[in-house]
This record gives structure tokens, C-alpha cells and sequence, in this order.
């Protein structure tokens, strides 16, 4: 079988674009990747493949829009899926050649655990999606339609401070606070609810991007960074909150999806994968698994009862150096400290 059959046969996406009318195409693209997945420690090399020997004028190359040449060094490469686009020019038209090719971590994820500092309650009834801490105090987004919840609570004995309920046409996410605001996700209304951090006063909303979907809030003081059950982890200009680029979230594998419930520990960001034990440790410049912690046995240690849920909700404690970590309807909040085996 000739080579560019075998490239057809693997899926090669071709896109002809020739003068406004489609042909047969002459042209198609080779990597250094028989898969089409390749690490970020390797170089991409990228080949023209010209099996009717058409003479052209020349080529231009791009890696998801970057103009590159026909090799490229991964290592500083964002992980996840890319379209190479081949702009081949001859006779005063062009001819457009697409592949994709999916760049994945070099090594594999770590293995972190854990030990518990504390033990406080939590309110059993809470659907726990999203916490975080603000200058010392713990605040908690809880789901479910009728019974979404904004709370401040007194961590170590499980008081309520301050609690405003949601509408019933809303269903809440994660939250974050920054700036003396708390932004609040919703689930499927493609609506963000933003609040005065004192008063709890809802003060505007936002709407969603190309991320239609609401689940896990974090920031790094500069900027959100947003999950909507994807692999995708989505940049909030903090003023606008308009989507400005996003991340993907990748091993050396493939991609990690349901990320869910975010914090941001240390410069990174910790993702809950909602219904899974456990937590990924993303690397926010290029979307890299760096490593997971199993909370399995924490499920085991909170009490039965036919509403008990899923692990979901990460708060970290920067004073303490802790992560407290909790579940839908978990009557108790664990602090733990997290070890780097």
C-alpha cells in the first residue's frame, strides 16, 4: 500500500481549497508519528507528501495558526490536540492539506498521598461543588435545582455565617473569590453570578464562551481559570470574564476528562474529576497530569446514608499549608496535608 493511501486510510482530514471549487487533492501531510501522538520531549517533523509530483511555488506551514517549519520543538508546546495546515501554492491558486496530531506528556503522572491533620464537620446536607478560602475564611458553592446555596462558614465547627439561596432556575458550580468578589459558576445556564464578598450582594453576571457548560473556578490572582466537564481548562479575563484561551489536560497517555471542582495550590491547579476518588495536579503553562492523589479511603470515613455522593469540593488553606477536602453531602471536612512520595 503507497504511503499517502496509508495516511487516508488512518483518517487524514484533507481540506482543498482551490480557486472556490474542490478537487481531488494532490497533496498530503506526513509526520514523524505513525500514531499521530507524540510526546513533548520529541520534535515534530512535518513532510509534504506529493505523490503526482505537482511542481508548487511554495508552502506555508502553521501549528494551530503559529506559522512554524517542517520541524518543531514540543517541549514548550501546550499539550492536547492540534491541526497542522499545510497552504500549498501552485498555477495562481492554493491547495489546503489538514492533519491532526495530539502532543502528550513525557512521563508519567506521580503518585501523592495524603495525611489527615483534622477532622470538622460539615452539613450533611450540603451538595458540596465548590470551596475555597479568602483571607482565612471558608466559602462553599452547593448544587442541585431548589437547593443551590453561596455560604461563609466557621470551618472548624460547621456554622453558617452568611447564606443566600439561588434561584430554583439555577443549579450551582464551583466558585472563586478575588478582589473582594465571589464569582459563582451554574451548571447548564451558561451563567456566571458574581457577589460583594461582605454583604453577599449579587452585583452582575457573565455569560459563558465557547465553554458551555459550568463546573469547577479557580484563580491564580490574575486570571480564572474555568472547567466544563471537559478536558478543557478555560482563561477568564478577571475584569471581563471573557474566555481568552483555554489549556488541555493531558498525561502521557491522552487526555484526562470530567475535570470538575478547581483550586489553585502553590502554582497549580488541583482538579477533581467528578465521579473518581481522586485529584490531578495540573501544570497551568502547558495542561500537564504532573501528578494524582488517591482520596478513596476518606469516602469510607464520613457516614452512610442514601444521599452520600461523590468526593467534591478542595479548599487550600495557604496559612496552614493544608487542603481541606470534602464530598456531596459528606457530614465531615477533612484537612489533610498532601505528601510527594
Amino acid at each position: 500500500m503507497h504511503s499517502y493511501k496509508l495516511l487516508t486510510f488512518i483518517g487524514l482530514s484533507v481540506l482543498i481549497a482551490a480557486c472556490g471549487t474542490t478537487t481531488k487533492s494532490n497533496f498530503s501531510i506526513k509526520t514523524n508519528s505513525e500514531t499521530n501522538i507524540i510526546s513533548n520531549a520529541e520534535t515534530l517533523s512535518i513532510e509534504l507528501l506529493n505523490p503526482n509530483n505537482r511542481d508548487f511555488d511554495s508552502i506555508q506551514l502553521t501549528l494551530d495558526t503559529k506559522k512554524i517549519n517542517t520541524s518543531v520543538d514540543l517541549s514548550a508546546m501546550p499539550l492536547g490536540e492540534k491541526l497542522i495546515k499545510a497552504k500549498v501554492f501552485y498555477d495562481d491558486k492554493f491547495e489546503v492539506v489538514l492533519k491532526k496530531v495530539i502532543v502528550v506528556n513525557s512521563f508519567s503522572p506521580k503518585i501523592y498521598t495524603y495525611e489527615i491533620v483534622n477532622t470538622y464537620p460539615h452539613d450533611i446536607t450540603s451538595y458540596t461543588q465548590g470551596l475555597e478560602f479568602h483571607k482565612g475564611e471558608l466559602y462553599e458553592s452547593t448544587g442541585q435545582y431548589g437547593e443551590s446555596k453561596l455560604r461563609k462558614l466557621d470551618y472548624k465547627n460547621g456554622a453558617v455565617l452568611k447564606n443566600i439561596q439561588l434561584s430554583n432556575a439555577y443549579f450551582g458550580e464551583g466558585l472563586s473569590v478575588l478582589n473582594d468578589k465571589i464569582y459563582q459558576l451554574t451548571w447548564k445556564e451558561g451563567r456566571g453570578l458574581v457577589y460583594d464578598v461582605n454583604s453577599f450582594e449579587q452585583i452582575e453576571t457573565f455569560n459563558y464562551g465557547q465553554s458551555k457548560e459550568g463546573w469547577g473556578l479557580c484563580n491564580d490572582g490574575q486570571k480564572f481559570y474555568k472547567s466544563d466537564g471537559s478536558e478543557y481548562l478555560w482563561f477568564l479575563n478577571p475584569k471581563t470574564l471573557a474566555e481568552e484561551g483555554s489549556l488541555q489536560a493531558y498525561t502521557n497517555k491522552g487526555k484526562l476528562t470530567n475535570l470538575n471542582e478547581l483550586e489553585w495550590v502553590d502554582g497549580k491547579i488541583y482538579a477533581n474529576r467528578y465521579q473518581k476518588n481522586g485529584v490531578a495536579i495540573i501544570n497551568p503553562q502547558n495542561g500537564a497530569i504532573e501528578a494524582v492523589i488517591d482520596f478513596k479511603a476518606l469516602k469510607s470515613k464520613v457516614t452512610k446514608h442514601q444521599g452520600l455522593d461523590v468526593l467534591n469540593g478542595m479548599a487550600y488553606n495557604p496559612k496552614t499549608k493544608t487542603l481541606f477536602v470534602t464530598g456531596k453531602r459528606w457530614d465531615k471536612l477533612f484537612e489533610v496535608k498532601i505528601i510527594e512520595n
